[in-house]
């Protein structure tokens, strides 16, 4: 058996660096430009630079994302950027149309291409097109069964790679190439540009009772009918490594840097944890519920055991399930006096009971005692913003270490 890549989101340099320290083996970034993420923050030159020199100087991949389907007036524009990007050390490019892959391959030959799930690959023979155009690795569209999965591994070159999501939201058109909001609002959602139409509630208007509105029922639950639970695969590694998928993508570029942590943490303990005894593996339940501490909606499979059923909507309300809050990353921490020194995220008591989390280690409980802030000052709340706050730990923590409460 292969180990899979684990592969996270990085919207940001702060997260690219997260994902890696908590055990992402690799990372897709996005430039300012030809990305499907607008609303991250995405990269400049310079940040590129030092997120592929973080992840390389450990071992880690960077991937670049340039999966939007272009029209016209974009094809100028990409040649500059390919141009601008090629000798920066991507480790590999992600492109969705035909047109930027043969501008990819002449302008860049030495640079890989990853086929982007945009492209919605769904059966061995498309597969084997882009193989044989010179692509690495095929992103399958997320409307995928593992039976399906194991179809297409069986009729492709071994050298030819997968890519499957595992975990994130989950798009109710195929794969992302929706209209919908560009006929809605103007923006369009193969541009990076999506305002989430499938999320909000709808009505319906007889043409001859204007301003008469009527709910659209799915059945007696709710109105939100577009609305998919997200996706959550951690309770069946040995499922995902044994259908030959070479890397399990993880949503979520326009998360947290707290949700990144989270997530690629319960990920890789998983992960790791099945490959040191695959015979006698046994699924760890803690691990879903680290997953059940970041924002999310309920989860689902998706379609990789079944088609989705109305099981798998959430009709009741469009918004995220959110149990915790990220209150504050740890600066730095004296062992001599156990005393640990942060930057506040979210307000929290003196008194309150908080989890503090680092990569590749066990979170653990303390119960906040004497608070001081920057002026040393006793404080019974943290409630501005970024202030400084010092308290006494029971076991030593590290810097860039999170702390997060139970709302």
């Amino acid at each position: 058996m292969q180990r899979p890549e684990l592969l996270a989101p990085g919207g940001s340099l702060e997260k690219l660096k997260t994902a890696i320290e908590y055990g992402a083996d690799a990372v897709y970034i996005g430039g300012e430009a030809f990305s499907l993420r607008a609303a991250a923050e995405n990269f400049s030159i310079e940040k590129i630079a030092e997120g592929i020199q973080f992840a390389h100087d450990r071992g880690k991949k960077v991937y670049l994302t340039a999966n939007i389907i272009p029209h016209n007036s974009d094809i100028d524009g990409f040649e500059r950027f390919i141009k601008e990007m090629s000798p920066m050390g991507f480790d590999a490019v992600l492109i969705a149309d035909p047109g930027l892959f043969e501008m990819t391959r002449e302008l860049a030959p030495e640079l890989p291409i990853h086929i982007s799930t945009q492209a919605n690959n769904v059966n061995y023979r498309s597969a084997r097109f882009w193989h044989k155009l010179g692509a690495k690795r095929i992103v399958l569209a997320r409307e995928m069964s593992f039976k399906e999965i194991a179809e297409i591994r069986a009729n492709i070159p071994d050298e030819l790679e997968l890519e499957a999501f595992v975990h994130g939201a989950m798009c109710i058109s195929y794969s992302g190439r929706c209209l919908l909001s560009n006929y809605l609002t103007n923006r369009d959602a193969n541009m990076g540009c999506c305002s989430h139409p499938c999320r909000w509630k709808y009505s319906l208007v007889e043409e001859k009772r204007p301003g008469q509105y009527m709910d659209v029922f799915e059945n007696d639950r709710g109105t939100f009918i577009f609305n998919s639970k997200d996706l959550c695969m951690i309770e069946h590694i040995p499922e995902l490594v044994q259908s030959g998928i070479s890397s399990l993508k993880l949503e979520g570029r326009v998360k947290t840097s707290y949700y990144v942590a989270t997530v690629v943490g319960a990920y890789r303990r998983e992960i790791d944890r099945y490959f040191a005894d695959p015979e006698n593996y046994k699924f760890n339940p803690e691990e879903l519920d680290e997953l059940c501490k970041v924002s999310h909606r309920p989860y689902t499979t998706g379609f990789y055991y079944h088609k989705p059923d109305s099981e798998t909507q959430v009709y009741t309300s469009s918004s995220y399930i959110r149990e915790y809050d990220l209150v504050g990353l740890v600066l730095n921490y004296d062992e001599k006096t156990q005393t640990v020194t942060i930057t506040q995220r979210n307000r929290f008591f003196k008194g309150d009971e908080v989890e503090i989390m680092g990569p590749m280690r066990p979170y653990f409980r303390q119960t906040i005692g004497e608070m001081r802030n920057e002026e040393n000052e006793s404080i019974e709340v943290a409630n501005h913003p970024e202030m400084i706050v010092r308290f006494r730990v029971d076991k030593p923590v590290k810097p860039g270490d999170m702390i997060r409460k139970r709302k």
